[in-house]
């Protein structure tokens, strides 16, 4: 099997382990979020079951909050998935970032890989660069999977033991973690004006719009335009 763009590690174990290491500060963020979620969830009137399957199958924070969410104000079921997969729509674009450490890989495996595609995984993969490898993106997932899996389903066991989960600062711990994922990611002034674009256009459509999630995806779709026509322009530059 051709490993296509990644790059062969000496040693796969080593790249494994290595997915695992740098995987555990955003763990440390991830556990409470899930724990969070799943006392959300028990409120909801969820099951550990059903938190449980919830996350094996979704995988996704920000959209198994959004169902929770519905969930809980009686939402039929097709506005749940139709929620979930609006917001998991920004997706789409990064999977594209990563299509050329794919090439050569076999659509079921990669299709396999890009389930546990979350955004921590991303930019954790972007970072990576060209020492990217499946290794190390199992790594990572295998991490961060079984942490969100464990953490969500203690929550719902946990129930209402939590009365207000702000209170205790658990709201704000993905916050912090993607603001250093953006720390790592930056690459000097040009990294800023797609940044600009996507925070510019999350919050004039979430001031606009009368709850729901498509600042998310106007986020994504801004800020990957602006870096698309960055790339463009710097391209024609190169050729002048």
């Amino acid at each position: 099997m051709s490993t296509g763009s990644f790059a062969v590690p000496a040693s796969p174990r080593q790249d494994f382990a290595s997915g695992v290491v740098h995987s555990l500060p955003i763990v440390a963020g991830a556990i409470p979020f899930g724990f969070l979620l799943g006392s959300l969830a028990a409120k909801a009137g969820l099951s550990a079951l059903d938190m449980g399957l919830m996350s094996a199958l979704v995988f996704a924070g920000s959209s198994q909050f959004v169902a929770v969410e519905l969930l809980d104000k009686g939402s039929a079921g097709l506005a749940v998935v139709g929620a979930i997969l609006l917001v998991n729509l920004r997706h789409l674009l990064m999977g594209a970032t990563l299509e050329p450490r794919f090439r050569g890989v076999s659509r079921a495996r990669a299709g396999l890989a890009l389930f546990f595609m979350t955004d921590e995984q991303w930019a954790l993969a972007l970072r990576r660069g060209p020492e990217l490898s499946l290794a190390y993106w199992y790594g990572v997932a295998t991490t961060l999977y079984l942490a969100w899996l464990s953490s969500t389903v203690a929550g719902t066991l946990a129930g209402t033991l939590i009365a207000d989960p702000a209170a205790w600062g658990l709201d704000f711990t993905f916050i912090a973690v993607f603001l250093c994922l953006l720390a790592g990611l930056w690459r000097g002034g040009g990294s800023l004006p797609p940044w600009l674009a996507s925070a510019a256009a999350a919050l004039a459509v979430h001031a606009l719009s009368s709850g729901g999630t498509w600042h998310i995806l106007a986020g994504a779709v801004a800020g990957g335009a602006v870096a698309a026509l960055q790339a463009k322009g710097q391209g024609r530059t190169r050729n002048a």
